[in-house]
């Protein structure tokens, strides 16, 4: 059975920094790419970044250069740092895989950013 459990999120003032991370099972992780998506209230879910097998990472336009995605395959989970974090990236974060076709997802953590 395919489970991911995230941690819990917070509540920080613009500038401040976050780190979520995603606990994977039921899959052999190293062999899967993996992401990170976001949803605000009243808006679509969107793709925030995702690192392939090996290590290569891409990021969502509005997060380049603040957020870093990470894995660890060895205990296997995914990160999420997130620094200079706006009031705009306040939303609700799910962590992601896709396995034999079927989309898992965590479930979901919020990040508010507000002054």
């Amino acid at each position: 059975q395919v489970k991911l459990v995230g941690s819990s999120g917070g509540s920080v003032q613009p500038g401040g920094s976050l780190r979520l991370s995603c606990a994977v099972s039921g899959i052999n992780f190293r062999i899967y790419p993996v992401d990170w998506y976001r949803q605000a209230p009243g808006k679509e879910r969107v793709l925030v970044a995702r690192i392939s097998q090996t290590g290569s990472t891409e990021y969502e336009d509005s997060v380049k250069g603040r957020f870093t995605i990470s894995r660890d395959n060895v205990r296997p989970r995914m990160f999420l740092q997130m620094d200079q974090l706006k009031p705009e990236d306040t939303a609700v974060y799910y962590c992601h895989v896709k396995h034999g076709g079927t989309d898992f997802w965590g479930q979901g953590t919020q990040v508010t950013v507000s002054s």
